[in-house]
């Protein structure tokens, strides 16, 4: 590891940032301000949230649909206030939400952990750049669901880190950003899970199973995504009605 540039995080903490010589991890030293940072679950200036939650469930039932047909049920991890779960939910996928740090909001009643497995895949879109150990929370999470696929979500810079200045992916102001990856750390990832990768601009996926680059490529862009989503769409039976049933005759 060599030290990078320096930065204030949450306008107060002057905070190193290290890149791995290895696979060109960068990451923050060793995060002591993350209980201040996690105040409020989801940053104020997330004003993408809908329309990233929108977009992200087409590329998953592209994904989900493909690599497991109408089988098995789905976790997603650091699920924020629900949207997602709902979503794929709505879709007709037997999802369930997980977060320790955010409140369901939007699928009570379908509260998931990795122990109530398993699960053939785990979601965690804009999880990995606020680990310290990714490698550690992803296997301990594989180990506890049994799932063979993870689907996540982060941006990756190329060539040497971005100045500061120069890429607002490092959000200083909100202090939950402290771990960046580029391709080459995406697979050293991988390669350390045991598990393929397919990565696409922001998507990216490691899994057990086999996708044709092009396949993933058209499933990960948002034009293809929305128009192959209605196949899923239309095959799989929404749990909108079904799921309203099931929470009117549990008691509340």
């Amino acid at each position: 590891m060599h030290a990078q540039f320096r930065h204030l995080l949450l306008e107060k903490h002057e905070v190193q940032y290290f890149q791995c010589d290895a696979c060109g991890l960068l990451q923050t030293e060793d995060p002591y301000w993350l209980a201040e940072a996690y105040e409020h679950a989801i940053a104020t200036r997330d004003t993408g949230l809908v329309t990233r939650n929108l977009q992200l469930a087409d590329m998953s039932a592209c994904i989900l649909w493909r690599l497991y047909g109408r089988r098995g049920k789905f976790l997603d991890a650091g699920g924020g206030y629900g949207l997602f779960t709902r979503l794929m939910r709505d879709i007709g996928f037997d999802y369930y939400w997980w977060d320790e740090h955010a409140e369901n909001l939007l699928a009570r009643g379908f509260e998931g952990s990795p122990q109530s497995g398993p699960y053939l895949a785990v979601s965690a879109f804009e999880v990995l750049e606020h680990l310290s150990d990714p490698v550690g929370w992803l296997r301990n999470l594989r180990e506890q669901t049994g799932c063979s696929t993870f689907i996540t979500s982060t941006e990756l810079f190329s060539g040497p880190p971005p100045a500061p200045d120069q890429w607002w992916y490092y959000a200083f102001d909100t202090g939950q950003h402290i771990t960046f990856f580029c391709r080459s750390a995406l697979q050293a990832l991988a390669d350390k899970l045991g598990l393929r990768l397919y990565s696409h601009r922001h998507l990216h996926i490691f899994t057990c199973e086999r996708l044709s680059s092009l396949q993933f490529a058209l499933m990960s862009r948002r034009r293809w995504s929305r128009l192959l989503s209605k196949v899923p769409k239309a095959r799989l039976s929404s749990r909108v009605w079904p799921d309203s049933v099931l929470l009117s005759r549990t008691p509340s």
